[in-house]
């Protein structure tokens, strides 16, 4: 593939998409009958975008099982009694960025911000505009990359459990960074993957919020110090997991190495008590270094490009 680097000169930019055709975006569209799927194919090229078209609720909430890691996009027609589908997706863990298709008639302005059938980050777009289909598929995933994973801190669906919800968080982590790699490779540039929202920066939630992600941190980081020198095959999505909740919540270096060092300090106590040497908590400064190795470079990262103008990023008509 060639190697250009993506400027405002349209000639460069064409050459560009040429090159990148087979990273393609892979959509998942319930659409009900074949006359709404061929409404759809009018608007969306097969060049930039690989069709997956479902006609029933099953062979909807199947095929999403069976490909929820590839899937860049879901594209929603919506019915009211078909909101169960999306119900079932949030209940399983399994988010994804969304487009709601409405028919104008069925239009509802939204005055809550918890009011949403899927997610914070879907989009809705009324069947008199499918022509901007592109675009709002741009804008569904620029909406999905901004969520953080302590979202559901804040917006909890009151039919999710506990454990559910972290592994919720783990799936929409592991789906950004995918769908944010798979968007460095085909527009090369990564930074909207970092594009936090402040409003879950641990600093501006409240009291109550703040502590119970703190504590969590915590536990996170007690569970990865404990089985960080066992033979754990689930070791490096827990420290992908940590890492990613701390930079989406802003947390600092001094932050990590305060719940690392009363988390040692814990340790030396029980050592204590227990008449042992405290010299095996000196190795636990690897773990340190490793968290703090890979927050520093998602900060890094975090600086977009002065070079590539942000409005190139998805906007390449």
């Amino acid at each position: 593939m060639s190697e250009l680097r993506l400027t405002s000169n349209p000639n460069l930019i064409k050459i560009y998409l040429v090159n990148t055709l087979h990273f393609r975006l892979s959509l998942c569209i319930f659409a009900h009958s074949e006359s709404v799927a061929q409404s759809l194919k009018k608007v969306l090229s097969e060049e930039r975008y690989a069709l997956n078209f479902l006609y029933s609720g099953q062979e909807f909430l199947n095929f999403i099982e069976q490909n929820k890691e590839q899937i860049d996009c879901l594209i929603f027609v919506n019915r009211d009694q078909d909101n169960s589908l999306l119900t079932k997706l949030q209940t399983e863990g399994i988010l994804l960025p969304l487009i709601i298709i409405k028919a104008d008639n069925l239009a509802v302005i939204k005055t809550e911000k918890t009011d949403y059938i899927y997610h914070s980050g879907e989009v809705i777009l009324m069947s008199s505009k499918l022509e901007d289909l592109p675009s709002y598929i741009d804008q569904a995933i620029t909406h999905f990359l901004h969520l953080a994973p302590s979202c559901t801190l804040i917006e909890k669906p009151t039919n999710i459990e506990p454990t559910k919800t972290k592994e919720t968080q783990t799936f929409l982590m592991l789906q950004q960074r995918r769908l944010a790699e798979k968007l460095k490779e085909r527009l090369g540039y990564l930074g909207v993957y970092y594009k936090r929202n402040p409003q879950y920066f641990c600093r501006n939630l409240s009291e109550e919020d703040r502590q119970d992600l703190i504590k969590q941190l915590q536990a996170e980081y007690r569970e990865i110090v404990l089985n960080y020198f066992a033979k754990d095959e689930f070791l490096n999505e827990k420290l992908d997991h940590f890492v990613n909740r701390a930079f989406f919540a802003d947390i600092s270096v001094s932050q990590i190495l305060e719940i690392h060092m009363e988390l040692m300090d814990d340790f030396a106590q029980q050592l204590k008590l227990e008449g042992r040497s405290e010299e095996i908590l000196l190795d636990y400064r690897l773990t340190l270094i490793d968290i703090i190795a890979h927050l520093c470079e998602m900060y890094r990262r975090s600086i977009p490009r002065e070079d590539l103008p942000f409005e190139l990023l998805f906007r390449i008509d």
